[in-house]
Formats: structure tokens, C-alpha cells, sequence
């Protein structure tokens, strides 16, 4: 489009030439080429063809240009919108951790019970099962006693006798 030749391989070949056998090639390269035997430096066409050749690249570097700007603004709008993330994460962690040690800890002092019934109800329910674990371990104590077993022996005989104690005095 620019040259009156084609270019091949870095070389400038024009369509004459390849037909003449070898004879006047030089001859012929020399009057297209301006008595130049080399191609480089040529300029190979008219101004006007230069100057469109000339209007091509600086279009085509405003592009490149232009191109270059509009990824660099993307890329600042994209690291922005990730310090945006990463803050919007560690707020949510924050706040998930918060409740998670809320679930496990349960309602915090600041809050009422919810009622005073359900709780004394609650409460006593935990007291019945207490009470019947510690009979069952004062049964256990005195058949091992009465058996002469190692428990027995282990334990003070005045802690055990205060327990069986207790045990008798209590409806």
C-alpha cells in the first residue's frame, strides 16, 4: 500500500525484477531505487503517500494511547473497588465473630430473664436431677462399703458418714 514493491522477509522485492533471469535486475533495482543498491533509508514512495503513511502511525499512537489511559483508569477504579471489598469483609468478620461469641455465651447480663417462673421452673428441674445423681452415688458408697471395695477405703470415713447422714435427714 505504501511502497511500489512487496516486502518479504524484511526485504524489499519488486515484481520486475523477479522476471528477468537474473540480467538487468540490478539495473532495474537501480533506477526504481534511485541508483541505491539497498532498500533502507528509500522512502520508496510519493509525499503524499508518505503523509498518509505518516497520518496511519499517529492515529495509531493516539490509539494505542488512548488505550493505554483507559486500562490505567479501569485499574484504578478496580483497586479502589478492592479496598472497598476488603474493608466491607472485615467489618462483616468483625460482626460475625461478635455474634458467634453471643450465641455461644448466651444473653449478656444486660438483658432480663425472660420469665421468672420459666427460670424457677428451670431451676428446679436442675435440682431433682442433681438430687438423684447424689443418691445414686451415696447407694453406690454404701454398697461398697458394706462390700469392703476399694472406694470405700479410699474416701475419709467421717466425710462418708456426714454424707450418709444427710442423705437420711432429707425427705
Amino acid at each position: 500500500r505504501w511502497g511500489s514493491g512487496a516486502v518479504r522477509g524484511g526485504r524489499a522485492v519488486l515484481a520486475a525484477s523477479a522476471g528477468s533471469g537474473g540480467r538487468g535486475g540490478a539495473a532495474e533495482e537501480a533506477g526504481a531505487g534511485g541508483g541505491r543498491q539497498s532498500w533502507r533509508g528509500e522512502s520508496r514512495g510519493s509525499p503524499q503517500q508518505l503523509a498518509e503513511r505518516y497520518a496511519d502511525l499517529a492515529a495509531s499512537h493516539s490509539e494505542a494511547l488512548r488505550q493505554r489511559e483507559e486500562r490505567e483508569w479501569h485499574n484504578a477504579r478496580l483497586r479502589q473497588e478492592n479496598a472497598r471489598l476488603r474493608l466491607e469483609n472485615r467489618r462483616l468478620r468483625r460482626e460475625n465473630r461478635c455474634l458467634f461469641r453471643q450465641a455461644l455465651l448466651g444473653p449478656g447480663p444486660d438483658k432480663p430473664p425472660a420469665d421468672p417462673g420459666e427460670e424457677a421452673e428451670a431451676l428446679r428441674a436442675q435440682l431433682g436431677r442433681l438430687q438423684e445423681k447424689h443418691r445414686r452415688a451415696l447407694q453406690h458408697l454404701r454398697r461398697c462399703r458394706a462390700a469392703g471395695g476399694p472406694e470405700a477405703s479410699g474416701a475419709e470415713e467421717g466425710e462418708l458418714e456426714e454424707l450418709l447422714l444427710e442423705e437420711d435427714e432429707q425427705p
